[in-house]
C-alpha cells in the first residue's frame, strides 16, 4: 500500500509518501519522499490554490499512490484562517479525485496518538516519531512535510487494524 499524505498548509502544504508492504518477509514502513510547497505570500489566493493543485497532481501523478490521506479540518478560532485553510484543503480533495483515488481522512488528534502515542502532542514530537518509525538520519524537514508523513502512517496504521478485525470477522 502507497500513500500519500497531505497537510494543508496556508503558507506551505506538506507532502509525504510511505508505503508499506505487508507481503514482504519483514513488513515495515518505508519513506519514498516528502516535501512542501511553499506558497508565495505576494500571490493572490487564487494563484496560490493554482500553484497547490498543479504540484499535487504532478507529485501524485509521479508516485502513483493507492491512496490520499488527508487531516480533517479542526475548528479554529479564527474564522479567516480556518476559511483559506478549507480553501486549501478542497485544492488537496480535488487533486486527489482527479486522479481517481480513494481520500482518507483523520482528524489531527487521531494522527498525533497514532504516531507519537499522544494525541497533544508538540510538532516536535511528531517529527521525531515520525524519523524513528521510517528510519531517517533526520527528522524531515519542513514540519509540514513530517506532518503529512504521520498522516500517511496513521492510515497504514489503521488499515493494518481494520484488515485485522475484518479477518477475525469471517
Amino acid at each position: 500500500m502507497r500513500v500519500f499524505g497531505i497537510d494543508c498548509g496556508t503558507e506551505c502544504t506538506g507532502y509525504g509518501i510511505v508505503e508499506w508492504d505487508d507481503a514482504a518477509r519483514n513488513p515495515e514502513l518505508t519513506w519514498l519522499g516528502c516535501g512542501g510547497i511553499r506558497l508565495p505570500k505576494k500571490d493572490t489566493l487564487p494563484q496560490r490554490l493554482s500553484l497547490v493543485y498543479t504540484e499535487l497532481v504532478r507529485l501524485i501523478e509521479h508516485h502513483q499512490p493507492d491512496i490520499v490521506a488527508v487531516e480533517e479540518v479542526f475548528y479554529s478560532v479564527n474564522a479567516k484562517s480556518a476559511l483559506k485553510l478549507g480553501h486549501v484543503r478542497g485544492i488537496a480533495l480535488l487533486a486527489a479525485a482527479t486522479a481517481k483515488l480513494p481520500i482518507a481522512e483523520y482528524a489531527p488528534l487521531k494522527i498525533k496518538s497514532t504516531v507519537t502515542g499522544y494525541g497533544l502532542a508538540q510538532k516536535e514530537q511528531v517529527q521525531f516519531m515520525v524519523a524513528r518509525l521510517l528510519r531517517l538520519a533526520e527528522p524531515p524537514e519542513p514540519a509540514d512535510a513530517a506532518d503529512a508523513l504521520a498522516i500517511a502512517i496513521c492510515h497504514i496504521q489503521h488499515a493494518q487494524t481494520f484488515a485485522l478485525q475484518t479477518a477475525g470477522c469471517r
